[in-house]
């Protein structure tokens, strides 16, 4: 099903002109390659995800089932004025029969392009990796599991990238690496900064609880001024929900950002990294791997 032709000024033709692949005229399940994936088409760099976990970044699709989200955090990129309406959700199967003809859609002017070679282009129509991290919240969509576990069966290595507000849903979900995002140290930081419809930080315990008897990763970006203190207190989460792994990143001052934060809440990767460093003197977990070009740290539990 082709996506719908919508007036200039509606918010999915705003998405539409930023690359958004669309499955369905009345849900919001969608597709858009970053950048990183058009990079690796041209023989560029690879995400810190290749470097960290060995994704190969042109065979990525970036993808979510919907775009409700119950957060409205101030680092978010994506605008909270211009929200697209969503009528219905889209049927797993739906967005399963179509993901890799929405992709391919979405990279065909690469094809002849002359720094893309016909072989990686190739590569890319034949993705193995599908990353439901897009832009909303992909717990809201209550079809998820059924969806991972469609792209499981079929090959793909699934990376699910959450909240943590919907724990029932989180345990639901088999995806070969669960990650929960963990942005305060403590509740009224979360509230101020991840703006939630409601005080979900219980939630998020719980949905950390889940993480240690499965593949995981815990993903704390980091807001300079906003919530860069405390790093026993994150330490104290991290060791509690032991997940295999910890990502400290730095907030990029990009997208819709702009209009609720500024410059200065943008650390530098130093400044991350020594933030890292302070949560390692309280835990378990020791830095293994960073990448100084997208700001992050990766941490892991001693043995």
């Amino acid at each position: 099903m082709r996506s719908p032709r919508c007036k200039d000024d509606s918010p999915r033709a705003a998405l539409q002109k930023q690359g958004y692949q669309f499955f369905s005229p009345a849900s919001t399940a969608a597709v858009k390659p970053c950048m990183w994936n058009k990079r690796s088409l041209k023989g560029g760099e690879m995400c810190y995800k290749h470097q960290f976990y060995g994704i190969t970044s042109h065979r990525c699709v970036q993808m979510t089932p919907t775009l409700r989200c119950n957060q409205r955090c101030l680092f978010c990129w994506r605008s909270f004025e211009y929200e697209v309406e969503e009528a219905e959700e889209c049927p797993p199967e739906e967005i399963f029969a179509n993901l890799r003809r929405l992709q391919k859609r979405a990279l065909s002017g690469y094809k002849v392009s002359p720094y893309v070679t016909e072989e990686r282009f190739k590569e890319a129509l034949e993705p193995d990796m599908v990353a439901i991290s897009l832009s909303g919240e992909p717990t809201c969509y209550s079809r998820l599991p059924e969806l991972i576990d469609m792209l499981n069966d079929d090959g793909y290595t699934t990376f699910l990238v959450s909240n943590g507000t919907h724990p029932e849903m989180i345990e639901r979900c088999r995806p070969y690496q669960t990650y929960v995002s963990v942005d305060a140290p403590d509740r009224e930081t979360y509230l101020e900064l991840c703006n939630p419809i409601e005080d979900f930080w219980e939630k998020i315990q719980e949905s950390l609880g889940l993480l240690a008897s499965r593949r995981s990763a815990v993903r704390t970006t980091i807001v300079k001024g906003m919530n860069d203190f405390d790093p026993a207190g994150y330490a104290a989460m991290y060791d509690a929900a032991r997940p295999k792994y910890i990502e400290i990143k730095g907030y990029m001052y990009l997208g819709y950002s702009r209009n609720r934060l500024s410059r200065e809440n943008m650390p530098e990767h130093a400044e991350v990294h020594r933030f890292a460093e302070a949560v390692a003197g309280h835990s378990e977990y020791e830095i293994t791997d960073e990448s100084p070009i997208s700001r992050v740290v990766l941490m892991e539990r001693v043995e």
